[in-house]
């Protein structure tokens, strides 16, 4: 474990635990503040069964303070809270961002809301032009409100630029992010600059259309032309290019307001199979993991990911055969040697490679992710989430683990897309950074 994971960990749970004992002593009345053998309120010295002085309490924390990874210390408390309350069926819900076959937003909103689902993922097959995109991202945010739930959804889309945009036709097409890599390789302070502006104003958009979340950018590093999956969707087959380029959109994405999600832990590019179709296989050793794949996700915690997606891909050197999203030891290697704290999120549990697997959802939660991405059945996943929970195969403190660090990010994306108002001309500033990238790059 990295000096700076155990630190960030060590911190992090700390300051989690010392912010709820300080508001059930503050509930509880003076006698609970009072260390064993100090006075009690009659004035007399209660005994611990020990000569030996008290231990001094721990100071207040600042409910204020960062986590690291986007949320205060404070709005996680208040998340775990909240999901302390849920309903087993809830929880199940509150883990799940769903996949709709269809372009009804009712239809949409009634499942998001019957599902207890934190949301959606929206994709080209829900949509129809700009105004139906509209009404299907306000309805699937609705939901949620219907619901009863203080917690706002997760609107999640796919558009990466290039190859991969749910939205074309409707939003401003940007290069493939290889373009990124490109331009820091051609200058690297006007490829820096050309690359968060295109983040900002592509998030912009997105937030203008109704989005809460973009499943990007890219970290992997690719091989070249044996890797048949990532491709120009990675930024550079250059490790540090690779690196700058993630964390200039991640300050773009940031200063958006939009929630990003750094993928495919622990790198997709180094493969010569298709996850979408079947299980890659990835033999390298650790050590030639920590020299390459992992550095552009080094890069992103420290600059303040809020969150990452799994791939579904075997790391041979901790999980031969088995999807890293379904495999605690991967899980283990993003949060305790990359010191990462927020969001893990799963690839679609709808690709080959974790399709026709027992239980992938359970598996997964089990494992180590906090919000599972598009089963291939929503519904049917969302059942067997709650009779898991229930009868303890996931545990329940699992289940609100990952729920409160998906409602602490979703309450803190709205509280920063609150002091970052969307510009009338967002079209337009999208339109000319798309088009300073293409040129940079």
């Amino acid at each position: 474990m990295s000096t700076r994971g155990r630190t960030t960990r060590a911190a992090g749970a700390l300051t989690v635990a010392t912010l709820l004992l300080a508001t059930a002593c503050g509930a509880s009345g003076p006698e609970a503040d009072a260390p064993a053998g100090a006075a009690s309120p009659s004035g007399t010295a209660e005994s611990s069964g020990s000569s030996e002085p008290a231990a001094p309490t721990e100071p207040a924390v600042d409910p204020d303070a960062p986590t690291g990874w986007g949320p205060t210390e404070g709005e996680l408390a208040e998340a775990q809270e909240t999901a302390a309350s849920m309903t087993e069926a809830e929880l199940a819900g509150q883990v799940v961002v769903g996949r709709y076959r269809g372009t009804d937003p009712a239809e949409a909103a009634a499942m998001v809301r019957d599902l207890h689902l934190a949301g959606l993922s929206v994709t080209s097959e829900n949509l129809l032009d700009e105004a139906q995109a509209r009404a299907m991202t306000a309805a699937i945010s609705g939901a949620v409100a219907e619901d009863g739930r203080d917690v706002p959804a997760v609107v999640g889309v796919d558009q990466e630029g290039g190859t991969v945009e749910q939205l074309r036709g409707i939003a401003t097409t940007f290069p493939a992010f290889a373009e990124a890599g490109e331009a820091l390789a051609a200058d690297q302070q006007r490829g820096r600059r050309v690359v968060t502006a295109a983040a900002d104003a592509a998030g912009l958009e997105l937030r203008d259309l109704g989005f809460t979340w973009v499943f990007g950018p890219v970290a992997d590093v690719t091989i070249g032309a044996a890797d048949p999956t990532i491709g120009s969707r990675s930024p550079s087959s250059d490790v540090d290019l690779a690196a700058e380029a993630v964390v200039a959109a991640l300050a773009g994405y940031a200063d958006a307001g939009l929630v990003t999600t750094v993928k495919h832990f622990p790198g997709h590019g180094a493969v010569t199979s298709d996850s979408h179709l079947t299980l890659p296989e990835l033999d390298s050793t650790l050590a030639e993991l920590r020299a390459r794949d992992l550095r552009p996700f080094e890069a992103a915690v420290d600059a303040g990911a809020p969150a990452v997606m799994m791939s579904h891909i075997a790391l041979y050197a901790l999980a031969p055969g088995r999807p890293a999203t379904l495999a605690a030891p991967v899980y283990d290697l993003l949060r305790d040697e990359v010191g990462f704290e927020g969001v893990v999120i799963t690839d679609s549990l709808g690709m080959g490679a974790v399709v026709g697997r027992d239980t992938p959802a359970v598996q997964a939660l089990n494992a180590g992710a906090d919000l599972l991405l598009m089963p291939a059945d929503t519904e049917a996943t969302q059942g067997t989430l709650t009779d898991a929970i229930t009868s303890g195969l996931v545990p329940r403190e699992r289940a609100e683990e990952a729920a409160a660090r998906v409602i602490a990010l979703q309450r803190w994306q709205a509280r920063t897309a609150a002091a970052v108002p969307v510009p009338g001309d967002v079209g337009a500033r999208a339109a000319r950074a798309a088009a300073d990238l293409a040129a940079a790059g």
